[in-house]
């Protein structure tokens, strides 16, 4: 194992510690067995891309196609007191899925690696002398993520039975819903995309990710034993109101094409489901008991939790947060935490899971 005593920041300008760590990074990617997209490979392949950017003109990279992972990086000299006010914008423009920003003399003096998520989650690796042993941390970091997979496709299918296109009293209990986590101060504003990006990126970010927008959180309710109603992706959740444009019933998961089937109303302009509908369709349908599911960018102490921050939308996520729930002691009531995000509650309706957990739920989601 190489072990390195000075700090690699010592005699290395901020140009040459961004080759050094993307070469390594990217040597100890290969070394590990995970594909490094470059500009040789072929159009089709899947994989990880390393974007370093100079921090004063960032620029985003295009992807040749959805299965190739962006990690972007950058040399910084200092953060924010809230880190994500520095990270989050170099992570949108970049156009990148994760951002690592490097930061010469962070905490305690070393050179830290500050991690930034779609999702808006954060965490460092510092690094302590040891090459092999910070890049080794930092892969097992990136792998889990670079090598998820995305279920954020939608097929729509527009027959929902007219007797729902106005709603019923299910997608009433999803408004109730949205104005009670208004009330409460748990709803962060759609993240405002277009005061980061270019009309261009965003038209590109939108497109790679297939959203309508930044917007955290989440709410469904069960319809009856194989459909269920839920919010939409990118709006505001304190107006969760039109059928097929801000609630949408969800029917079914299509696997061939990695697609949730969504029953909507004719003559319409549907919007997304959210991301995460593949974790609740996963719950739903093992958990007859569970009758509604809240997904919200807080904390609750004491709480099992996952320990990899999988990006939302991916299989993997929505397989370890209903394995989670498989496993607590009722999962009809389960609160689960979502490492550096935030949290999947079930329970037998929207308003029973806010009673349940009014007063106890902390605004901060702790990051590690």
């Amino acid at each position: 194992m190489e072990h390195t005593a000075a700090s690699p920041t010592a005699e290395r300008s901020r140009e040459e510690l961004l080759t050094w760590f993307t070469d390594r990074l990217g040597q100890t990617i290969r070394d590990r067995g995970y594909k490094l997209v470059t500009e040789e490979s072929q159009p089709d392949e899947g994989g990880i891309v390393l974007h370093p950017i100079d921090l004063n003109a960032p620029r985003s990279i295009r992807r040749r196609n959805r299965a190739i992972f962006v990690a972007g990086i950058g040399v910084g000299d200092e953060v924010a007191d809230v880190p994500l006010k520095t990270g989050y914008p170099l992570l949108l423009k970049s156009l990148a899925n994760l951002f690592i920003l490097l930061i010469p003399d962070g905490p305690d003096g070393k050179l830290t690696a500050y991690f930034f998520t779609l999702e808006q989650g954060f965490y460092t690796v510092p690094y302590e002398g040891d090459d092999d042993l910070f890049f080794n941390t930092i892969v097992e970091r990136v792998a889990p993520l670079a090598t998820s997979n995305l279920i954020i496709e939608n097929d729509f299918v527009p027959d929902l039975p007219e007797d729902l296109w106005n709603g019923d009293e299910v997608t009433a209990s999803i408004t109730r819903a949205g104005k009670r986590l208004d009330a409460l101060d748990l709803l962060p504003s759609p993240f405002p995309l277009d005061e980061y990006l270019t009309p261009q990126q965003l038209r590109h970010v939108k497109q790679m990710f297939q959203m309508g927008g930044l917007s955290y959180g989440n709410v469904s309710a069960r319809k009856d034993s194989h459909r269920f109603w839920m919010s939409a992706s990118g709006v505001d959740k304190s107006k969760l109101e039109e059928v097929g444009t801000e609630v949408l019933l969800v029917t079914d998961y299509l696997p061939e094409r990695k697609a949730m089937r969504l029953s909507v109303p004719p003559n319409i302009t549907p919007k997304r489901v959210s991301v995460d509908a593949i974790e609740h369709w996963m719950i739903y349908r093992e958990h007859p008991e569970v009758g509604a599911i809240l997904h919200i960018h807080a904390w609750m102490p004491e709480i099992t939790s996952t320990h990899i921050n999988y990006p939302c939308g991916t299989y993997e996520l929505a397989e370890t947060v209903a394995d989670l729930v498989r496993k607590a002691p009722d999962p009809g009531h389960a609160v689960i935490g979502l490492k550096n995000h935030g949290l999947t509650i079930t329970g037998e309706s929207l308003d029973e899971i806010f009673d349940r957990i009014e007063g106890k739920v902390l605004r901060q989601v702790p990051m590690s």
